[in-house]
């Protein structure tokens, strides 16, 4: 279901402030909430059981991950990333993504490359049968895996921040007609290159795939003109 489909689902209490924080951050990242939607302290509070403290500090937090913007005398909202932005932030994650690429295949074991094998026929499978919404999530579960072979939690926690600032525009990327069939084959080149320990060919497939996301991005602000 689309993120702005999704329905406004009860949270559950959170009782600190980085409680607050994960159950909002979560949220946005589902599409819960819209970019310049206002995040109203007083509904939040009742949504979450918790204070007006605990929910002004995790604001404070988000907004220094850039996932929200602080405005004088309105409030909290979604942050709007641009599509020039987006490109900015795209173009930062080639560089961590390159790395934590590298560093997968140089600790990748048995059991996970294993596992990067069934991704990668699940991936496969997806695309012949037209499943993008599937393929789509085999995406986000494979780079997930590829950050948890590296352990790099510095480039990890990078990732995170700006995969969420850019999260809309991800999901229209998965919209696109044939990028699945397209990113497809990328993806296997990553997959083999982690299974074969090469950290310089994993690193360069994965800057070759996320390129191609920076040139997907540009053709879609392009058509949006």
């Amino acid at each position: 279901m689309p993120p702005e489909h999704t329905e406004r689902r009860p949270a559950r209490a959170a009782n600190t402030a980085a409680q607050v924080r994960d159950t909002l951050r979560e949220a946005i990242l589902r599409g819960e909430y819209l970019p310049g939607e206002r995040l109203v302290e007083a509904q939040l509070c009742a949504r979450l059981d918790t204070s007006r403290f605990n929910v002004r500090a995790a604001l404070q937090d988000l907004s220094g991950e850039g996932l929200i913007e602080m405005q004088r005398n309105r409030g909290a909202q979604v942050r709007k990333v641009s599509t020039a932005e987006a490109v900015e932030i795209t173009e930062v994650r080639m560089v961590v993504e390159g790395l934590i690429a590298a560093r997968a295949a140089e600790r990748v074991g048995p059991d996970q490359a294993t596992e990067l094998d069934e991704i990668a026929v699940l991936m496969r499978r997806a695309v012949d049968a037209g499943e993008h919404r599937r393929y789509s999530d085999l995406n986000q579960r494979l780079h997930a895996l590829v950050r948890q072979i590296a352990g790099h939690g510095t480039a990890d926690r990078i990732v995170e921040t700006l995969r969420g600032q850019i999260v809309r525009h991800q999901y229209m990327l998965s919209l696109v007609p044939g990028r699945p069939e397209r990113s497809l084959p990328q993806h296997e080149r990553i997959i083999a290159a982690i299974r074969d320990r090469d950290p310089k060919a994993a690193e360069d497939a994965m800057r070759e795939h996320i390129a191609s996301v920076i040139e997907a991005l540009r053709a879609i602000d392009y058509l949006g003109t």
